[in-house]
C-alpha cells in the first residue's frame, strides 16, 4: 500500500530532534562509518561482510536542536586514517554505545550521504565539511 504523508513543521522538528536525542544517548559522541557492500535491511540488522571504510565521530552533542524542518550537525571529526580502502555504499549512525540509530545510503551524487569522492584509500584521510537532515514537506511511501 501507498501513501502520502505531510508533517507540520512542528512535527518534522520533533522528529529530528528524536533522531538527535538518540544520536546523543550514551556518555560520549555519535559516530558515522562508512562500508561497502550491500545496505542491510535496517539499522537493527547485523554487519556481515560489509567492510568498515571509515568512522567520523560527531560533536557532542551533535546538533542543536532542528528549525526549519532541518537539523544542523555541529563539527564532524574527521577520520585521520582510513580502516580501509573501499567505495562507500552506506553509512550507519550510531551512539556512543554503538547502538544504530540510522542507516543512509551513500555515494557522490543523489545519495543521502553524499560524498565528495568516490573510494577512500586505506590510511588516508576522510572528512566531512557540513552534515544536515531534513524532512521533506511530502513523504511517499
Amino acid at each position: 500500500m501507498a501513501g502520502i504523508l505531510r508533517l507540520s513543521d512542528a512535527a518534522a522538528n520533533a522528529l529530528l530532534d528524536a533522531i538527535r536525542v538518540l544520536m546523543d544517548a550514551g556518555a560520549g559522541a555519535a559516530t558515522l562509518k562508512l562500508y561497502d557492500g550491500t545496505q542491510p535491511a535496517g539499522p537493527g540488522t547485523a554487519i556481515t561482510s560489509q567492510v568498515l571504510g571509515a568512522t567520523l565521530t560527531f560533536t557532542d552533542p551533535a546538533a542543536a536542536g532542528a528549525s526549519s524542518r532541518t537539523l544542523t550537525f555541529s563539527a564532524i571529526t574527521q577520520d585521520s586514517s582510513a580502516d580501509a580502502t573501499i567505495t562507500p555504499t552506506w553509512g550507519r549512525i550510531a551512539d556512543s554505545n554503538g547502538l544504530a540509530v540510522f542507516d543512509a545510503d551513500a555515494g557522490t551524487s543523489g545519495k543521502m550521504i553524499t560524498l565528495g569522492t568516490a573510494s577512500l584509500t586505506s590510511g588516508g584521510p576522510v572528512s566531512c565539511s557540513a552534515a544536515t537532515l531534513t524532512v521533506p514537506t511530502t513523504i511517499t511511501f
